[in-house]
């Protein structure tokens, strides 16, 4: 029971000093409103467009909103020193971590439902499958954010965390089949595709929404699982060489 309220303690410490600040409020709100108002008006299709961008969208929205503010925020615990009597915590490593990443989950996951909100004013999403699209958006959001964890824990800097992301991120954009099936990408390229979480979880969205997968769901839901695993434990192996060790 003491490990539990240690692990709220901490979420909610999180979320009160970084997550619920009037400025990360209005980015992750402003982020996905920009993204969507860009795409529909590119497209110049009309309405008719939403259901085949909003997949796209909602995982930009996780993504960008998970993997910056973990790195923000653990990087600058890390310059601090705060992380470091973090780790002191007479809790596991894993639930100690899992506490820290979990404001950023739930904060991806409410950037998920922003673009949903704003079609929802727009078009009929009565056949949307939400029994399949609600745990794709945690998977996504637990796989962005221990990517960014990933990352935080690599580097000392702020600035670097957020360089580094980018190699991760902007590539995730293009060959994720966000926006374009992967099918459309060049042979030599596709193959990357497949080495990203980010696929897995845009193919169920486009399922969920219209129809759009390529892979079965339980292909999708199994890699975005192993993905979570393979991030966090490569995480906590980093955490452990250089701080526990």
């Amino acid at each position: 029971m003491k490990r539990w309220i240690a692990f709220w303690n901490i979420v909610l410490k999180d979320m009160r000093t970084y997550y619920l600040k009037p400025p990360n409020i209005s980015w992750g709100l402003i982020f996905p409103l920009a993204w969507t108002g860009m795409f529909f008006i590119k497209s110049g299709s009309g309405l008719e467009t939403i259901l085949t961008l909003l997949p796209g969208l909602v995982a930009v929205s996780i993504l960008f909103g998970t993997t910056s503010m973990l790195a923000v925020t653990v990087t600058f615990e890390k310059k601090n020193r705060s992380f470091e009597r973090l780790l002191l915590a007479p809790i596991p490593l894993n639930l100690l971590m899992l506490a820290k990443t979990g404001g950023a989950i739930l904060f991806g996951t409410a950037n998920a439902f922003v673009p949903i909100f704003m079609a929802a004013f727009l078009v009929d999403l009565s056949h949307v499958r939400w029994i399949a699209i609600l745990p794709a958006i945690f998977l996504i959001a637990a796989a962005s954010t221990f990517l960014g964890l990933f990352i935080a824990v690599a580097v000392s800097e702020v600035f670097e965390a957020q360089t580094f992301s980018n190699f991760f991120r902007f590539p995730m954009i293009f060959l994720c089949g966000l926006f374009f099936p992967v099918e459309k990408l060049p042979v030599f390229i596709r193959p990357l595709s497949y080495f990203m979480p980010l696929t897995y979880g845009a193919d169920v969205l486009h399922g969920a929404v219209h129809a759009g997968n390529t892979m079965p769901y339980a292909l999708d839901f199994s890699a975005l699982g192993a993905f979570c695993v393979l991030l966090f434990a490569a995480s906590l192996w980093n955490i452990q060489r250089k701080w526990i060790l």
